[in-house]
């Protein structure tokens, strides 16, 4: 399986020819997202998680990929501030990948069992709008996953102002456990990678 950031908390899931992209984004402070996908989720109705526009979608294609939702909330209100969010958890090729969205609690104890063990977690870590990076790092602890993807976090001129940068994440890691990607891509088999994995932006 291929995973790919795209930007911000987008991302795209290739299996198998099938490629999936999760939260397209249109924002002041990245380029235009152009891509291409056969089917696309969004976790909320926020511009920088739902511009499906971004995505040429084709058609016809068998999906390899199951999806499961988990309903969650976008703040530590129940929604009251933010509304609703949703994380999506992908399975193909016997390996699974959980889409955290914009979530901004910690989870319940059925929404952490939801995502527990999984291959790779994709989570927000800049705070502001989602939870932050201790709060992610209590949540990576928790949910054991073999490798966790940092996103929606602020990095040179991209990101939302009011977030906080990569590296409020990173210093809560021993450096050994960290794997910086000079691409944007990273190939997911039954046994690597491991640890924390930080892809680079490409502009598309």
């Amino acid at each position: 399986m291929e995973i790919i950031w795209l930007g911000h908390a987008c991302f795209a899931l290739e299996s198998g020819g099938y490629r999936v992209v999760l939260d397209p984004y249109t924002m002041d402070t990245y380029p235009p997202l152009h891509t291409r996908a056969d089917e696309v989720f969004c976790s909320h109705g926020h511009a920088d998680h739902n511009y499906r526009e971004a995505v040429q979608l084709s058609t016809g294609k068998k999906s390899p990929f199951t999806v499961e939702k988990v309903a969650t909330f976008h703040d530590e209100k129940g929604g009251a501030l933010r509304g609703d969010n949703t994380m999506h958890i992908l399975r193909a090729e016997g390996m699974t990948v959980v889409h955290c969205g914009d979530i901004g609690h910690y989870p319940t104890d059925a929404q952490l069992a939801a995502i527990s063990g999984a291959d790779v977690l994709l989570i927000p870590v800049g705070g502001y709008y989602t939870i932050d990076a201790a709060t992610a790092k209590r949540v990576a602890d928790a949910a054991k996953p073999r490798v966790t993807v940092p996103m929606h976090y602020r990095h040179g001129p991209y990101g939302l102002r009011p977030v906080g940068t990569l590296d409020e994440f990173l210093k809560l890691y021993p450096n050994e456990c960290i794997h910086h990607l000079t691409g944007n891509t990273f190939t997911l088999t039954a046994s690597e990678p491991q640890g924390v994995v930080v892809p680079a932006y490409i502009e598309n």
